[in-house]
C-alpha cells in the first residue's frame, strides 16, 4: 500500500459562524398553522457541524403530536381536497415567492446547521423556490381519462382526487430542498402533509414554516421534530397517513415501509445510492476528471448522485487519475462564510464523521492505495480531507459501502461487458453516468446500467421535473410524476396509479 504525501489541507473558517436569534424559528411543532410545545419536555440540541456549538433546540415529538398533525391535516383535507387546481397554483405561486424573499435567510440557516457552502445553500433555496412553481404549473396541466361506455346504459367516468394526508419524512443533507420537492407536490395535487425533517436539521423547514403560517391554510402543512423512532415510525403507522414519502437510509427505510405495509399505505422512497462513472478509453479525460471533481464532492459527497465510484479503462486509468487528483487537491476546504472560494465543508454530525473515518481507515488497511487525502482536518468542525482511493481491486468493500462523504474510489476494467457488470453490481440504482466519444456507446450502455438516472459526459446535471424510478432498493418520484402519485386508482393492480374510479351511472 502506497500513501502519496501531500499539504496539510487548510480549512477556511469565518472570524463568526453564528446565525441571528432573531433569523431562527421558533422552537416548536408546527400544526394546524401555529407553532406548539408539544407533550414532551425533552428538546434535542441541533448543532453547527463547521463549529460542534448549539444552534437551538426543538422539542422531541411523541405519538401524540403526530396524532394531533394527522388530525389537523386530516381536517385541512376536507376543504384542501376541494379546491381548483387554480386556487391551489396561486397558493403555491406565493409560497415560492415567500422563499424567494427571504432567501437569504433561509440560505444562512441552511449553511450554519449543515455546514453547506454558501454557494450550494443558495442553490438548494433557488432549487427550492424551483420546485413550488414548477407544481403551480403542473397542478393545472393534469386532466382525467376520458369517458367510456364499457357496459350497455351505463357510463364509466374516472376523476382525479388527491390521495389525502402524506406522511413525508425528510433527511439531513438537503433539508429545505426535499421538503419541497416533496411538499409541492402533494399540496398541488390537493393533499396534506405531515412532515418529519430530520432531528439534525430541522431549522430550515421550520423558518419556512414560520414564513408561510399567516399566508397559507391552516392544517395542510404540519411539522413535528423528533425522532424516526417515535416520530417517523407514527407516521409510518398512523391509518389515516395515505402516502408515505421517505428519503433517508436503506435499513431505516425498509423498517419505515415495513411498518407502512401493515396499514396498506404507498410508500416511495429513496433509500441510498453508489453512483459509478464509467469511463471509455476515448472519452475526453480532463473534462472526465473535471465531472468528478464537481459532482464527486458536491455537499461534500454527501448525497446519493454523487459521483463517487470510477470505473476507468486500465489504458487510461493513470493518466485519469492523474487529472483527477489534481483537481481534487485544488479543493478549497471551509466553514459557511469562510469566503465565496469554499467548495467542500463538515460532515453533517460526529456520528457521521466517525462512520466516514472508520471506512478509510478499513480500506487504507486492506491495502488500497490513497492517492491523496485520506483524514481527518485540524481544528474544530468535522472536516475531513477531499480523499482519492486508486487502484482498487474488483470487489472491494469500498465499492459497494456507501461512504457518503468526500471520498471518490478510482477502478479500472478491460472491456465494455466488465464495466456494465461491474457498475451494476451496487445494490443501489440511483445514478450513472458514462463518459466517451462514441456515438454507439452513449446510446447503448445507459441502457444496460440499471440506474434511475444515466448521464453522458456529463454527472448531477439536475432538474426539478427530473424523474428517478425505482431500481433495486432505491425508489423516488420527483417532478410532475410525483405530483400524478397524489392520486389514486383503486381498481388497477399498480400501487402508483393516479386515478380513482369515483362514478359509474
Amino acid at each position: 500500500m502506497t500513501q502519496v504525501e501531500i499539504e496539510k489541507v487548510i480549512v477556511l473558517r469565518p472570524s463568526s459562524c453564528s446565525v441571528p436569534i432573531a433569523e431562527l424559528p421558533p422552537a416548536g411543532h408546527y400544526i394546524d398553522g401555529s407553532f406548539v410545545a408539544g407533550s414532551s419536555n425533552t428538546a434535542t440540541e441541533v448543532t453547527n457541524p463547521s463549529t460542534e456549538q448549539v444552534l437551538a433546540k426543538v422539542p422531541e415529538g411523541t405519538s401524540e403530536d403526530v396524532d394531533l398533525a394527522v388530525e389537523a391535516a386530516v381536517r385541512a383535507q376536507e376543504s384542501w381536497g376541494n379546491t381548483t387546481p387554480k386556487e391551489r397554483s396561486e397558493v403555491l405561486i406565493l409560497i415560492a415567492n415567500i422563499i424567494e424573499a427571504n432567501k437569504e435567510v433561509l440560505g444562512v440557516i441552511e449553511s450554519a446547521n449543515t455546514g453547506k457552502p454558501t454557494a450550494v445553500a443558495e442553490d438548494d433555496v433557488a432549487s427550492s423556490i424551483d420546485a413550488f412553481r414548477l407544481m403551480a404549473g403542473a397542478a393545472s396541466t393534469l386532466t382525467a381519462l376520458a369517458s367510456e361506455d364499457h357496459v350497455a346504459g351505463h357510463t364509466s367516468v374516472l376523476m382525479r382526487e388527491p390521495v389525502g394526508v402524506v406522511g413525508v419524512i425528510t433527511p439531513w443533507n438537503y433539508p429545505l430542498l426535499l421538503a419541497a420537492w416533496k411538499i409541492a407536490p402533494s399540496l398541488a395535487a390537493g393533499s396534506t402533509v405531515v412532515l418529519k425533517p430530520s432531528e439534525q436539521t430541522p431549522l430550515s423547514v421550520l423558518k419556512l414554516a414560520e414564513l408561510v403560517s399567516r399566508h397559507i391554510p391552516d392544517g395542510i402543512l404540519n411539522i413535528v421534530t423528533g425522532h424516526g423512532r417515535v416520530v417517523g415510525q407514527r407516521i409510518a403507522e398512523h391509518p389515516d397517513v395515505a402516502l408515505l414519502a421517505q428519503t433517508g437510509g436503506v435499513r431505516s427505510g425498509e423498517g419505515v415501509a415495513e411498518t407502512a405495509a401493515h396499514s396498506s399505505k404507498r410508500v416511495q422512497p429513496e433509500l441510498g445510492g453508489i453512483a459509478p462513472v464509467v469511463v471509455f478509453p476515448d472519452a475526453d479525460l480532463k473534462a472526465a476528471a473535471e465531472g468528478v471533481r464537481a459532482a464527486g464532492f458536491r455537499n461534500s459527497g454527501q448525497d446519493r448522485g454523487a459521483a463517487c465510484r470510477v470505473l476507468v479503462h486500465e489504458s487510461v486509468a493513470e493518466e485519469f487519475t492523474k487529472h483527477l487528483v489534481d483537481g481534487v487537491n485544488s479543493l478549497v476546504v471551509g466553514a459557511p462564510g469562510g469566503g465565496e472560494e469554499v467548495e467542500i465543508g463538515p460532515m453533517i454530525s460526529k456520528e457521521h464523521y466517525d462512520q466516514v473515518l472508520e471506512l478509510l481507515g478499513e480500506a487504507i488497511e486492506a491495502g488500497i492505495e490513497v492517492a491523496t487525502g485520506g483524514a481527518a482536518c485540524e481544528g474544530p468542525g468535522y472536516f475531513i480531507q477531499p480523499t482519492v482511493l486508486s487502484n482498487v481491486p474488483a470487489g472491494a468493500k469500498v465499492t459497494s459501502h456507501e461512504i457518503f462523504g468526500p471520498v471518490v474510489t478510482v477502478e479500472s476494467f478491460s472491456n465494455t461487458d466488465e464495466a456494465i457488470a461491474r457498475a451494476n453490481e451496487t445494490p443501489y440504482g440511483f445514478s450513472a453516468s458514462v463518459w466517451t466519444k462514441d456515438s454507439a456507446l452513449s446510446l447503448n450502455v445507459p441502457r444496460k446500467l440499471s440506474f434511475g438516472t444515466v448521464w453522458v459526459n456529463s454527472h448531477l446535471a439536475l432538474a426539478s421535473d427530473r424523474p428517478c424510478w425505482r431500481l433495486q432498493v432505491l425508489g423516488i418520484r420527483q417532478g410532475s410524476l410525483a405530483l400524478r402519485d397524489r392520486g389514486f386508482l383503486p381498481h388497477q393492480a399498480r400501487h402508483d396509479q393516479p386515478w380513482r374510479l369515483v362514478r359509474d351511472s
